[in-house]
């Protein structure tokens, strides 16, 4: 079982690790040019994508969960069904976000503002960009669908070979060709559109004879369609009020209120703090998504004590790991943040927040893991309440109320609450919405 799992996690955190280097890169490049608007344009117009994206994550997320409960049935008529009831509702999401292109551009830009220069190139980065939502999203079905069928190295060659790709493009569009921003957007475009079609390419080669059981009349059954879409619709919810939380802190770390601390650096700080959040959850996150595609599989082979022993097995690796990273981060702080910036003054003003820090592997470690749990057991509405309660509940009153007594400590206290509740939450609520569905 420790075997399953591995050969699941690793391939899955090797592809979360690709990801932020096409970030840094893109960053890299941009900040050789002769503007900063550059950075600015870029900055502006990532959000917007990764705000749509992450909106719309449900559709790996959802596919994932039922393709990997059908094969746990060995019900393969089922997983290529649910697949391309994915691919439908990704064409469909796509062919709006194209139609749509123009007031979501506008209702971005009227949110996010800028200095003028930086909202021109961050306007034609998107309408460039925005092309690649066919991709994007149709890879989300295909990864989503290849990690419910137990395989987590097709999406990770899949994801880096992508990343590989796009920066290429990106070098040679900014570099080459002295195209700026705007050839970010169009190596990007290019990256996606790669990267679907070697997806494709898998599809075809390794699952193609599931294409006999495919049909037009079954994939849009209304009944299989509106179960699926109301799994998502929980998925889509849940993921709203993670942005929603994320949102806030960044926007309550650049308020001006936190200057009467004296700490004007307050969003630079805060900003790199948030790395050492983000490094754990690369690792735990590949772990996560192991959860998403065994726990599937057994609930839907009915097989109750392999689904015992790997959630058990799954706890104990989740710990480990976050001990190991409260260690490093005891030990190896002070090193990490001179890594990240050479700014005196940052991490003069970074270092009394810093237990909360060492705190977030310990106490976030049962949130990534029960998410992907809830996810391969399709417990959509379970996940949705989980993540309201925590959102409205635990983290807005700790928000307000400790935000306005300790300040920067407040948010800290805030952030840290909304991820101990979300792992507790989930834990209350497992039985229900985890092994009830073994028949």
């Amino acid at each position: 079982m420790n075997k399953k799992i591995l050969d699941l996690a690793i391939p899955n955190i090797i592809s979360n690790l690709s990801i932020p280097m096409l970030g840094i890169v893109d960053m890299a490049l941009m900040g050789h040019l002769e503007s900063d608007a550059y950075i600015g344009a870029i900055a502006l117009g990532s959000l917007i994508f990764n705000f749509i994206y992450w909106s719309l994550g449900f559709l790996r997320m959802g596919t994932s969960g039922f393709t990997a409960q059908a094969r746990g049935r060995r019900d393969l008529p089922e997983t290529i069904l649910v697949f391309s009831r994915a691919a439908f509702i990704a064409i469909i999401m796509s062919l709006l976000l194209l139609l749509l292109q123009g007031p979501i551009e506008s209702l971005s830009f009227l949110v996010l503002k800028g200095e003028t220069q930086v909202e021109e190139l961050a306007m034609t980065y998107f309408r460039i960009r925005v092309w690649a939502a066919p991709a994007a999203l149709g890879q989300f079905a295909l990864l989503g669908f290849f990690l419910g069928m137990q395989n987590a190295r097709l999406p990770m060659v899949v994801l880096v070979l992508t990343n590989v790709i796009n920066i290429i493009c990106n070098y040679t569009f900014v570099m080459k060709l002295g195209m700026g921003s705007d050839g970010v957007a169009l190596g990007t475009v290019i990256a996606q559109y790669s990267g679907l079609f070697i997806a494709i390419f898998f599809f075809r080669k390794y699952f193609n004879k599931l294409f006999k059981y495919w049909s037009l009349k079954a994939t849009i059954q209304w009944e299989k369609l509106k179960q699926f879409l109301l799994i998502n619709s929980d998925i889509f919810i849940r993921t709203m009020c993670l942005v929603v939380v994320f949102s806030i802190f960044t926007a309550r770390s650049a308020s001006v209120d936190l200057h009467s601390e004296g700490e004007e650096t307050i969003l630079a700080v805060n900003s790199i703090l948030m790395q050492f959040f983000m490094f754990f959850s690369f690792l735990i996150d590949g772990f996560a998504h192991a959860s998403e595609a065994l726990t599937g599989k057994f609930i839907g082979a009915g097989d109750r004590r392999s689904l015992e022993r790997t959630i058990q097995l799954l706890f104990l690796w989740g710990g480990g790991i976050s001990l190991f990273f409260t260690l490093v981060y005891l030990l190896g702080g002070d090193a990490i943040f001179r890594a990240l910036t050479n700014n005196p003054e940052v991490i003069a003003n970074a270092k009394p927040y810093f237990f909360w820090v060492v705190m977030i592997p310990v106490v976030s470690f049962t949130a990534f893991l029960w998410d992907g749990i809830f996810i391969g057991a399709t417990a959509g509405p379970e996940m949705r309440n989980v993540m309201l309660l925590s959102t409205l509940v635990v983290f807005f009153p700790a928000y307000i109320l400790a935000g306005r007594f300790m300040g920067n400590h407040g948010l800290w206290l805030a952030f840290i609450l909304f991820m101990i509740t979300r792992g507790v939450t989930m834990q209350l609520l497992a039985t229900k919405a985890v092994y009830k569905k073994i028949s």
